[in-house]
């Protein structure tokens, strides 16, 4: 077990009452980057404090903006950035900050990034965000761990992406904003987030339409400014908290929840026997004692997320039945089965596909996060595990989550933060 900090859970507890949703992390690390194609100020609400947000911050400011983070409100002056490059000691922290690539190749014609990280749970290769640079007039050069893009101009153009990425959208969205002419982006990807992006960036001034369709196009602009926006409630931290309350037979009303960003989920959730009721500014979940298996496959949206198939699968754990869970976007995203079979889980892994056999309870364990929703998972696990869970490595759930641990003892959890020192509330 590592000596970094932990949660404490002890399980059985029926969570019960109201929790709000945050901003959403995939939003605000597409969104923050954005700010970059502005000469003027932009202004963002509901930002999530979440340490991937801190570390977005600081790649802004690296660059040479200037950046204000008031309660839950951001603002970037982007209108003084001299520097075109991101260092290694920022990149290898966060997968997202390849995205400053899009903008400031946009607004500069020039870009030198070093390759990104984040969690470990597959492969995901910049090809499709390069190509499509080099497609929009941009010279790219590779070498030495670090992505290069020149441009004496960029001009509109067709691309079609092999695979709806939705890291490539958004960078092709933003490198195109001001390119001459007009740009297609087909199979594009279709999340909620890419929409968000849409939204933010024409009210820079920017002419984009289709964000929501694997159609996009952008009518490039000579310049963008500022702007102010709100950012959309994280789905996948709303779909984390709906499982919880489930598999804990719980009561809670989700304050954010948008529905339509949650359909698959949703679906698969009441397949199961999972009473989930629309409100006006959220759901309602209504946990019964037991549920059964489901069959899911992870798809791009509107398919089921692959970012909440581990809380399902703690989920089934406990379910009645056998359900097959086919994993088609991560190859590595079953590093969490390891983790619940140590709490008793009945679960097999054959490549992409895990058979999940429920069974009647888990037990407590000394369990470690992977990554970001692994950790999640094995939080939710807890919850509802017999006795004491204790999960180490939750630096990767601040990366994803705000407040988790406050926001589940809203709800009537027992759940604490230790560093080995002494517990924190």
């Amino acid at each position: 077990m590592s000596n970094l900090e932990k949660y404490v859970i002890i399980g059985g507890n029926k969570l019960s009452g109201t929790v709000r949703i945050s901003g959403g992390k995939n939003s605000v690390l597409t969104i923050l980057p954005a700010c970059l194609l502005s000469k003027g100020v932009c202004t963002i609400h509901d930002v999530p404090r979440l340490s991937d947000v801190y570390v977005m911050k600081e790649v802004l400011e690296c660059l040479g903006a200037n950046v204000v983070f008031t309660g839950s409100t951001m603002v970037v002056d982007a209108s003084m950035i001299n520097v075109i490059e991101v260092p290694d000691t920022l990149t290898r922290r966060m997968r997202a900050s390849n995205l400053v690539m899009g903008p400031l190749l946009s607004r500069f014609k020039e870009v030198k990034i070093a390759y990104p990280g984040g969690c470990s749970i597959g492969s995901r290769p910049m090809d499709q965000h390069l190509n499509g640079m080099e497609l929009l007039g941009a010279q790219v050069i590779e070498r030495h761990g670090y992505i290069e893009a020149k441009a004496v101009k960029l001009a509109g153009e067709e691309i079609c992406l092999d695979f709806p990425s939705v890291g490539a959208t958004e960078n092709l969205m933003m490198a195109a904003s001001m390119a001459d002419g007009v740009t297609v982006i087909r199979n594009a990807a279709r999340e909620p987030e890419i929409v968000d992006l849409q939204n933010f960036i024409n009210s820079m001034g920017a002419r984009i339409r289709g964000a929501g369709t694997d159609v996009i196009k952008i009518e490039g602009v000579r310049e963008l400014g500022s702007a102010e926006h709100t950012i959309i409630p994280d789905r996948i931290e709303a779909a984390t908290f709906i499982i919880m309350a489930a598999i804990t037979q719980g009561d809670v009303s989700v304050e954010g929840a948008i529905p339509e960003h949650l359909e698959a989920v949703i679906a698969k959730l009441r397949a199961a026997g999972v009473k989930i009721v629309d409100l006006k500014e959220g759901v309602r979940v209504s946990g019964q004692k037991r549920y059964k298996c489901v069959d899911i496959k992870t798809m791009p949206f509107p398919g089921f997320p692959t970012d909440v198939q581990p809380q399902l699968m703690a989920m089934m754990a406990l379910s009645e039945g056998t359900g097959i869970i086919t994993e088609t976007v991560f190859e590595n995203r079953y590093k969490h089965v390891d983790e619940f079979r140590r709490m008793g889980a009945n679960i097999r892994v054959e490549g992409r596909i895990a058979v999940v056999k429920g069974v009647k309870s888990l037990s407590g364990a000394y369990i470690e996060a992977s990554d970001l929703r692994a950790g999640a998972a094995l939080v939710t696990a807890g919850l509802a595990a017999e006795g004491a869970t204790v999960v180490g490595d939750v630096e990767h759930i601040d990366r994803g989550y705000e407040r988790m641990e406050q926001k589940l003892r809203s709800l009537g959890a027992q759940i604490f933060r230790t560093n080995g020192s002494g517990v924190r509330k």
